[in-house]
């Protein structure tokens, strides 16, 4: 997800990005053999300088980045294969738990998908067609329709489709004899940041300070700059103006994430379905020795309390898909959204 130039502007001034920039990229360079243990020593390194989140994690679950060389070194061999040394380093990138962590090579990807994987799905696109119907319309990144009960229903199924401000215009003008709206993010896995602030700030009459971001300033764990707010702007166009639902589940992710961060703070809007999957670092990538690249979280954000949300945000109204409902292609979440508005 590359999202970092389109937050800059909001987040940071100029001189601010350039000396991120430079840290992240030109900080203690160092050489390293391309041997397994060379490109082992340098993926350590590397997210041992740059990664964001290891005070917190180690609040959370203990995560102890030395104590990570320690396990995997042993296991590092000069005569391994190439897919060996991956399978390790892959193992290595786990400890961190963080979807954003990822390490690209030809041949695979590794990642991180324990935030959702072990969890219940909380969405069927099979049930979900029984809500769209076949004559729902498309706004770019939006398909939205009118439920018999006069609730407007929009599925975002991305941030990486581009949403404008001509489709909401649009999209919002068709709903607005609607009584209430849902807006569903469920397997959402994030995109643009940008395209997410641009359905968020449909739903805010003023300008609202959404939470807080930092950025790298040293190869220390703790090394951050001051807190900086971020905030919301507003838009100058059409804006809802009755309840919202905002349905979410374990893939709602990155992007996303930070929608249901600003969402959950707006008047009128109800989060309603499973926690979502968190995702809330900033990433930047490097590379090692052999050319593999990786990716992680450089960059940490808050919500407007200075708390994480890396781990995810908890609905106001908990509640799962119920396997009956399903079996009869009823929508648990979606049915409860309807009687809270319907009682808004």
């Amino acid at each position: 997800m590359v999202i970092c130039k389109l937050v800059n502007k909001k987040y940071r001034t100029l001189l601010q990005l350039s000396m991120l920039l430079c840290f992240i990229s030109c900080t203690k360079v160092e050489t390293y053999e391309d041997t397994p243990t060379g490109n082992f020593e340098a993926l350590w390194s590397i997210i041992d300088e740059k990664y964001c989140f290891f005070d917190y994690k180690a609040e959370e679950y203990g995560l102890n980045w030395n104590a990570v060389y320690r396990k995997y070194a042993h296991k590092i061999d000069d005569g391994m294969s190439n897919a060996g040394l991956f399978e390790v380093l892959g193992e290595m990138l786990d400890e961190l738990r963080d979807g954003h962590v990822n390490l690209y090579a030809a041949h695979d990807v590794a990642r991180y998908w324990d935030f959702r994987e072990g969890y219940a799905a909380n969405f069927s696109e099979e049930v979900q067609a029984e809500y769209l119907g076949t004559d729902y319309k498309i706004a770019s990144g939006l398909q939205y329709t009118i439920l018999p009960d006069n609730i407007g229903y929009i599925y975002v199924s991305s941030f990486s489709n581009s949403i404008g401000e001509g489709n909401l215009d649009e999209c919002l003008h068709a709903l607005a004899l609607c009584r209430g709206l849902i807006v569903d993010v469920r397997n959402n896995g994030g995109g643009n940041l940008s395209y997410a602030e641009t359905l968020a700030a449909r739903f805010t009459n003023r300008r609202v300070l959404t939470g807080y971001i930092c950025h790298k300033t040293g190869p220390g764990h703790s090394d951050f700059s001051t807190p900086e707010p971020v905030y919301l702007e507003s838009s100058d166009r059409i804006r809802w103006q009755k309840p919202v639902c905002v349905l979410t589940n374990r893939s709602s992710y990155s992007a996303t994430n930070d929608f249901v961060k600003i969402m959950r703070i707006l008047p009128l809007v109800t989060i309603v379905g499973d926690r979502t999957g968190g995702g809330s670092g900033l990433p930047f990538s490097s590379e090692l020795p052999n050319g593999w690249s990786v990716r992680f979280s450089a960059c940490p954000s808050f919500d407007v309390d200075m708390q994480h949300v890396e781990f995810g945000i908890d609905p106001d109204v908990k509640i799962d898909m119920a396997d009956e409902d399903r079996a009869r292609s009823v929508d648990t979440i979606i049915e409860r959204a309807r009687s809270i508005l319907a009682n808004s």
